[in-house]
Order: C-alpha cells, then structure tokens, then sequence
C-alpha cells in the first residue's frame, strides 16, 4: 500500500463528531442530515469517515471486540502551510469543542506545531514546517 485513502475514526456520538467536523472544523461532505449511519468527508488526497466506534469495535471482531482506552499511541494529522494556518486551525478546532494538549509552539525539528484532542479523544496535530512542500492536491510531499 502506497498511501493511505481512507482513515476511519470510530465516535461515539456521531451527531456532535459530525457536527464538531463539518459544521466546527469545516471539512467538506454531502452529509446534510445530523445523525447519518456514516460521513465521509472530502479532504484534498484522503477521505476522513465517521462511524458508531461500537459497530467498527463489533465489525472487527463480534465476539471479542476491541476496547478503546487511552492514549493509543497514533495521532491524526493536519498539514498546514503556515503558522498562522496552524494557530487558525486550533482555534477553529477549540472552538468547535476540542481539548487543547498543546499549544502551539516552535518545535524541536524546526516546525510549528500544537496537539488538540477532538471530541471523542482522538489526538490531532496542526503542524507546519517551512521545508514542506504539497502536491496538486494539497498532500504532504514526502521524498
């Protein structure tokens, strides 16, 4: 697999998560209706989908599914293409309903960068570094 395509986060509320993404965070969707079975959201190169963490839980194993605690070790990523995109995006994310982990700061491999946690605790970072450079459809070039 060359790249991912398609992350999707399980929620436990899909009518705030959808609510705190399209309507707080503006990403694009055809999802007008506030409690759909599943959203996908159109994001440059990738597509983000909500989905009822139970039944994702329950889909990847129904007579064990996993349980969900804590920090899980992956975050989910916002590249942006200046600081000021970086401090826009946090604070459209915390006003949206958000948790801030970190405020955003110069960090040590040169970046800017700060960490918000979305309402159903998935960790996010905005994050910009002056050497990036994306493609035709915004994605991080990564050589």
């Amino acid at each position: 697999m060359n790249r991912i395509n398609l992350l999707t986060l399980g929620v436990s509320n899909m009518e705030t998560s959808l609510k705190f993404y399209r309507d707080g965070l503006g990403f694009a969707t055809s999802v007008a209706e506030d409690n759909p079975e599943v959203v996908f959201f159109k994001n440059g190169g990738t597509r983000l989908a909500l989905f009822p963490i139970d039944e994702l839980a329950n889909d990847i194993n129904p007579d064990n599914p996993p349980q969900r605690d804590g920090f899980s070790g992956i975050t989910l990523a916002y590249n942006a293409k200046s600081k000021e995109e970086v401090d826009q995006v946090m604070e459209q994310a915390i006003q949206a309903g958000a948790v801030m982990l970190k405020e955003p700061q110069i960090v040590f491999w040169g970046g800017y960068s700060g960490y918000f946690s979305d309402p159903d605790g998935y960790t996010w970072e905005v994050a910009y570094g002056e050497m990036w450079k994306f493609d035709d459809n915004d994605m991080l070039v990564i050589d």
